[in-house]
């Protein structure tokens, strides 16, 4: 089946596509945590890497600079949590200092983006 052409979609924007690969890494790098981290750890890393994505998109839906920007605050918020939940794998020793500094760059490169990608609304908004 070929992929629909659309002028634009969410899937378009380079801070969905790095936030995807982090979202992707993240999964990966839960399912090696123990068992008892299942419904736990595992659970909230996964869900706080989804939402930014998920936070991105619907942003982008919303059609309104100032919606959309609200989002992409709540995929920022998501961010920092996802960081959050690094460091408490950090210190359960479930992940190396390298691993971790890998993972919090990955983080923030994300988060550079989707600054920039805020700070491109609020000026489109201020010229419309």
């Amino acid at each position: 089946m070929e992929k629909s052409e659309t002028k634009s979609t969410f899937e378009t924007l380079e801070v969905w596509k790095k936030a995807r690969e982090l979202r992707k890494e993240t999964s990966q790098f839960a399912r090696t945590l123990p068992d008892v981290e299942k419904y736990r750890l595992c659970d909230q890393m996964v869900r706080a890497s989804r939402s930014v994505t998920a936070n991105i998109a619907e942003g982008y839906g919303r059609f309104h600079y100032l919606e959309n920007m609200r989002f992409c605050r709540h995929a920022r918020g998501s961010l920092y949590e996802l960081l959050d939940h690094f460091t408490v794998a950090q210190d359960e020793e479930y992940i190396t200092d390298e691993q971790f500094e890998y993972f919090r760059q990955k983080i923030f490169e994300v988060v550079k983006i989707l600054n920039g990608y805020i700070k491109y609304l609020k000026n489109r908004k201020m010229t419309e």
